[in-house]
């Protein structure tokens, strides 16, 4: 009996998607037969999971990278948000998430917010555990890598967890965008900024009230 999967690889570098569709191709189970479409950017993602409901012909199966350029009307700002956007239209899709990030908070965020039913960290892969994780995560879910398994280990419930308002509020401030001009590009009031922004400071412990600091302290935990 044929088991057909339909596979939606979403990274922006080309020779990455490349080796992930050779290993899965070249380790597939014979009654397998894979349909692989390829997204380099946010924009494109979101296109190609519109036509497959529109068409009745969802993905069984997501490969998404975190590290994606913002999407160009600024309302995705990372794999995540897109990650999270397939967990609503696409609800019977298994997501693998791939990221650089090997940062303790950044991994807890996203098993927090998108639960994905695998996880694996780009720079302790190697074609095996892809080949593994791939078929776990078909049958037997979840497949977190080694790396974020010890970090699960580590981290207790009173770890940071920052909703997607917040990081958007990070990631426009890293833009240069002032605190004034937020509220437009979240649809929300400039108080409940204000609230969010001083919620972001207690988080990273950042006593000066400034933005850059904020934004420093940020991106050592691969927030932005």
């Amino acid at each position: 009996m044929t088991e057909k999967i339909k596979i939606l690889m979403i990274d922006d570098h080309p020779m990455i998607i490349e080796g992930y569709q050779n290993t899965i191709q070249f380790t597939k189970k014979e009654h397998q037969e894979l349909s692989i479409d390829i997204a380099n950017n946010c924009d494109e993602a979101v296109r190609y999971m519109d036509k497959a409901i529109l068409q009745q012909n969802p993905y069984n199966l997501l490969f998404v990278d975190i590290s994606l350029p913002p999407s160009s009307d600024g309302k995705m700002t990372s794999g995540e948000d897109l990650a999270a956007y397939a967990r609503d239209i696409l609800p019977k899709a298994k997501i693998i998430i791939l990221t650089m990030f090997n940062e303790s908070y950044r991994i807890h965020n996203i098993i927090k917010t998108i639960n994905p039913e695998g996880f694996l960290i780009k720079s302790d892969l190697t074609s095996s555990e892809l080949a593994s994780a791939f078929q776990a995560v078909l049958h037997n879910p979840p497949f977190y890598s080694g790396t974020v398994n010890s970090y699960i280990r580590k981290i207790d419930s009173s770890d940071i967890v920052i909703d997607d308002k917040n990081r958007k509020i990070l990631h426009l401030l890293s833009q240069g965008i002032k605190t004034k001009n937020l509220a437009p590009h979240l649809n929300i009031s400039l108080s409940a900024v204000e609230k969010r922004k001083k919620q972001l400071r207690e988080i990273f412990d950042v006593q000066d009230g400034q933005d850059e600091t904020l934004i420093e302290e940020a991106r050592k935990r691969g927030f932005v």
